[in-house]
């Protein structure tokens, strides 16, 4: 899978619109647009972060029970 094809099949993991998408990581809409687009292309190792993000809150929302957890950024 191509590195545009990743980001989005993270977001998609998770269940959010690129907007929720953009404000739970960071990234801003029109570049999350692009990549997935393929218009531009990340540096390898963004979808690597954004994936360990998402298992360590994954992980935090398990920690705590309450299905909460808590936002890295």
């Amino acid at each position: 899978m191509d590195i545009a094809g990743r980001i989005k099949a993270l977001r998609e993991s998770i269940s959010m619109s690129r907007k929720e998408f953009s404000e739970h990581t960071g990234i801003p809409v029109r570049t999350l647009e692009d990549w997935e687009a393929g218009r531009r292309t990340p540096p390898e190792y963004i979808p690597r972060l954004i994936e360990y993000q998402l298992k360590y809150e994954e992980m935090l929302n398990g920690a705590n029970g309450d299905g909460k957890g808590s936002t890295l950024i």
